[in-house]
C-alpha cells in the first residue's frame, strides 16, 4: 500500500466540520468509527473520549491545510511535525500472502496499528500520509476550498497544480456564481449606458 493513501484520513477528518456553517459531523462514537472506513479493527476501540480527542486533532490538521493554502510552508511543516511527534507511526513490511509472477512475496509498506486508543490509531497514519503528500508533491498541494460557502480541505494531485476547489460540485457552483455576477454587471453597465 502506498503510504500517501493515508493522507485521505487527514482530509476526511478535517472535512467532518464546516466551521463557517456551525456544522460538525464528528458528534458520536459511531461517527468516529465511520471515519476508519474498512479498518474496522481499529474502529472497534473508539469510545466517547475519542470524539473529543479527534476534534482537537481535526483543529490542528485544519491549521496545517490553512497554513499551506496561505503559502506558509514552514508553519504547515512545523504543525504537522508536532502532530507526528505526538502520534508516532510504526512502519511494517507486509506481503499479505500475495505472490508475484516468480512466486515471491509482493512486499509493501503498511503502518502497523499498535495504538492504545482510536484517536492515535487514526491520527498517526493520517499525519504520516499527509507528510508523504507534502514532501512528495509540495506544501502548495494542500488546500482549502475557495468556494464561498465551503472550507473543505483537499490535496491537489492534478498535473498542473491548478486545483482550487474540494470537488467538482464546488467548482461548478463557483463558476456559475461568477458567470451570473458578470452577467449582472453587464446588465447594470448596459442600463447606465
Amino acid at each position: 500500500m502506498e503510504l500517501a493513501y493515508y493522507s485521505d484520513y487527514a482530509v476526511r477528518l478535517v472535512n467532518t466540520e464546516r466551521p463557517d456553517h456551525g456544522e460538525d459531523a464528528l458528534s458520536s462514537v459511531e461517527a468516529v468509527r465511520e471515519l476508519f472506513g474498512p479498518n474496522r479493527q481499529a474502529a472497534r476501540r473508539a469510545g466517547d473520549a475519542d470524539v473529543t480527542r479527534l476534534r482537537a486533532v481535526r483543529t490542528r490538521l485544519r491549521a496545517v491545510f490553512e497554513a499551506a493554502a496561505e503559502g506558509d510552508e514552514v508553519r504547515a511543516v512545523d504543525l504537522l511535525n508536532a502532530l507526528m511527534l505526538e502520534y508516532p507511526v510504526s512502519p511494517q513490511i507486509s506481503g499479505h500472502g500475495d505472490l508475484d509472477d516468480q512466486g515471491r512475496p509482493q512486499w509493501h509498506m503498511h503502518l502497523a496499528d499498535h495504538a492504545n486508543n482510536a484517536t492515535a490509531a487514526y491520527t498517526a497514519p493520517a499525519c504520516m500520509g499527509l507528510a508523504f503528500q507534502l514532501t512528495g508533491l509540495g506544501a502548495d498541494r494542500l488546500g482549502v476550498c475557495q468556494a464561498a460557502s465551503c472550507r473543505n480541505a483537499y490535496i491537489d494531485t492534478s498535473t498542473n497544480r491548478s486545483r482550487r476547489y474540494c470537488s467538482d460540485r464546488c467548482a461548478t457552483r463557483a463558476n456559475v456564481a461568477a458567470y451570473r455576477a458578470r452577467k449582472r454587471q453587464e446588465q447594470q453597465q448596459n442600463a447606465q449606458g
